[in-house]
């Protein structure tokens, strides 16, 4: 191969790459998506270092407005909802990514094989699949996480993320089903590769746009399904959560007594991280399919 042979590929991954930031940086959905999302982020990151009050501990006056020794105010039992609400953001994102992650990890495994190998295989897998997908899985998360007397972020984010796989993995079959007969995948078995290489070195690769955009929305759905658990009292019972903050807020009546600062600022922060994660994923279609994009 000569040096000419052995740039062109390079030469064209930038190419595809500065194609992609200059459609990005001028995708309005996906700009102000980010720019939301990472707020939140560096928020959960650096906030707690801000905090001069320890979340759980009552040492200030209770039901103290916004001001600047407390920021966001204080709850009923004069805990400082600033250091609540940054150590709930923290706790969002741990939830979410985890979750995640996890949810990917087995749809991406489930997704592939069951595209790729077909027959007995793809039966198999698709029957697990339908399976997990017609369970209540919210039903099972109450009733386990009921049952559970002490529950962590790591075990509610693993409930999530067994449980909200299925529709990925459906969606990333169909996806390596209309690869898997391309003349690369071809080729790969021509020269010996193994189902593995084939898979995350030939299939994946032509399908990383896609997974990107659905590790965004399992992501924003473990969050949302997290806030639900914990709103309804089946959340983390070491810790503080958005969706804990909004629970207690409720349960002590913070609405009739007038104290919109302990419930707005969760509320509208889970909303802006679901939401700005939403928009992410239409702008990132946007830019990676030509017939969507905006002249």
């Amino acid at each position: 191969m000569t040096s000419t042979d052995s740039a062109a590929p390079a030469a064209a991954g930038k190419t595809h790459g500065n194609e992609f930031l200059y459609f990005a940086s001028r995708n309005t959905k996906l700009v102000i998506g980010t720019v939301v999302f990472v707020l939140f982020l560096l928020a959960a990151i650096f906030g707690p270092m801000l905090a001069a009050y320890q979340p759980m501990t009552f040492d200030a006056p209770p039901g103290l407005p916004p001001s600047a020794e407390h920021w966001f105010g204080t709850t009923l039992f004069g805990q400082d909802v600033f250091s609540q609400f940054v150590h709930g953001l923290r706790s969002s994102f741990i939830v979410g990514a985890l979750g995640g992650i996890t949810a990917a990890a087995i749809g991406m495994f489930v997704g592939f094989f069951a595209g790729y190998r077909g027959g007995l295989v793809d039966e198999v897998l698709n029957m697990l699949t339908n399976v997990v997908l017609v369970i209540p899985t919210f039903a099972v998360l109450l009733v386990v996480a009921a049952y559970l007397s002490v529950r962590g972020l790591g075990t509610e984010a693993l409930f999530i993320g067994l449980t909200s796989w299925p529709w990925a993995a459906r969606a990333i079959r169909a996806q390596t089903f209309s690869l898997t007969s391309r003349d690369f995948v071809d080729m790969a078995r021509l020269n010996g590769e193994g189902t593995f290489r084939i898979i995350f070195g030939q299939i994946a690769p032509n399908m990383s746009s896609y997974l990107v955009m659905t590790f965004i929305l399992l992501f924003g759905g473990a969050i949302l399904t997290a806030a639900m658990l914990d709103f309804i009292g089946l959340g983390p019972t070491d810790g503080i959560s958005l969706g804990l903050m909004m629970n207690y807020s409720v349960m002590n009546a913070a609405l009739q007594l007038g104290m919109w600062w302990w419930f707005v600022p969760p509320g509208l922060a889970i909303t802006g991280i679901v939401g700005s994660l939403y928009v992410m994923n239409v702008g990132l279609d946007e830019v990676f399919n030509p017939k969507l994009r905006a002249l």
